[in-house]
């Protein structure tokens, strides 16, 4: 028997809370971040703006059903395949795209700003692969090794054609977040480990190989087609001080920033360090200096709390559709604070990857808020059942 709530109810008033005490961060670092007038542009209207577009973006996500969603997957996953072969064939000289950091990642509209496809195919990709995996498993109820690797080369498939129009840009941290959301739905999936487990090992074996060789055979990798700046990049995350006027310089500056700020920080808008791009994919260098270690760990374990509300939510999901849906978008918000922060200590090397929620950004800030917009839709459109036995029915 169902047992029916207000709406009130049903709504996730935890996670709106979370997303305004975001909301009010990155309002704050972003003020504090554009005083070194790197651009001399004020961004905070227009991050208030692109909050009010995402949550208008959260309330239209929040009005339809998971089921809805699950109908409509692939119109929604070729939708976003559209927009990247759009974005890949149209030549810049039309002026309808633009190319930052050597990439082709965005749509240029004039009057409206830029686009970029990349984030919202994010989202569109988890919708995608929730379905393909739902479908198998209701078609293959029973479980086999041959069952899993067709699962497996289904997965594969959804991938590979985002992948390639986001490499072709190239993006290599976007191309990092896509193979993320896919390591964490196969294992959801429940694809045995005889399978996952060699493919992973391998995958870190050639990780690791490439990374020496980028150290140690330099000139084997160069026959292969590899390039001298992309060599750069390595070295200047393990030694950015030897690289400190050019690859270096965005880690030594982040790295400074943040340990000046030692535990409570420097105060609102005190910053000394110039850190380029601080508003963006650095603003957590400015939170560090700013608000010290103190500051950042309130930034950190404000990730914790949103990371374990969703992994609650999809636990208390009945619905597989839904439940991988929930994981894909934890993978996928969990790889971005992990990456965005680790960059900026230098635990991982540098990548154009944003804070979810905090850095400055429209594509990223709405790309994100379609996504959270689900979670709200799964959780208010959530039936709750008196019986178990009605729930199976």
């Amino acid at each position: 028997m169902k047992i029916e709530q207000k709406s009130a109810d049903r709504f996730d008033w935890p996670l709106a809370f979370l997303l305004l005490m975001f909301g009010a961060i990155s309002l704050v670092a972003i003020s504090s971040a554009q005083t070194t007038g790197q651009y001399g542009i004020n961004f905070i209207p227009s991050q208030i703006q692109w909050y009010v577009v995402g949550s208008i973006i959260i309330a239209i996500t929040m009005y339809f059903e998971p089921e809805q969603y699950k109908k409509a997957a692939w119109l929604i996953y070729g939708a976003g395949i559209f927009a990247l072969f759009v974005l890949y064939i149209l030549p810049e000289s039309l002026d309808l795209v633009s190319r930052r950091n050597g990439a082709k990642s965005w749509f240029h509209l004039p009057g409206a700003g830029s686009i970029q496809p990349a984030e919202f195919m994010k989202t569109f990709f988890i919708i995608g692969l929730a379905r393909v995996i739902t479908k198998h498993h209701e078609k293959f109820s029973e479980k086999t090794l041959q069952t899993d690797f067709m699962l497996l080369m289904k997965i594969g498939v959804v991938l590979i054609v985002p992948l390639f129009f986001i490499m072709m840009q190239p993006d290599l941290g976007t191309a990092l977040v896509f193979l993320a959301i896919t390591a964490a739905l196969a294992v959801v999936s429940g694809i045995t480990w005889k399978i996952l487990l060699p493919i992973f090992v391998g995958s870190a074996s050639i990780g690791g190989t490439m990374l020496f060789m980028a150290l140690y055979a330099q000139d084997f990798l160069t026959s292969l087609g590899f390039k001298p700046y992309q060599f750069q990049r390595i070295y200047s995350w393990l030694d950015p001080y030897s690289y400190s006027s050019n690859e270096g310089l965005h880690l030594i500056t982040s790295l400074n920033a943040i340990g000046s700020g030692e535990i409570f920080g420097k105060g609102f808008k005190d910053r000394e360090v110039y850190v380029p791009e601080s508003h963006t994919d650095f603003i957590f260098s400015v939170i560090g200096e700013e608000w010290g270690f103190f500051g950042a760990s309130v930034v950190i374990c404000l990730y914790f709390f949103l990371i374990y509300h969703l992994t609650k939510i999809a636990l208390e999901l009945k619905d597989p559709f839904s439940t991988y849906i929930a994981a894909g978008i934890i993978a996928m918000i969990t790889f971005h604070v992990f990456e965005n922060i680790g960059m900026t200590i230098q635990l991982l090397p540098i990548t154009g990857i944003p804070l979810p929620f905090i850095s400055y950004g429209g594509s990223s800030l709405m790309g994100n808020m379609l996504a959270i917009g689900l979670i709200f839709s799964m959780k208010f459109h959530h039936r709750t059942y008196m019986f178990k036995s009605d729930e199976e029915d």
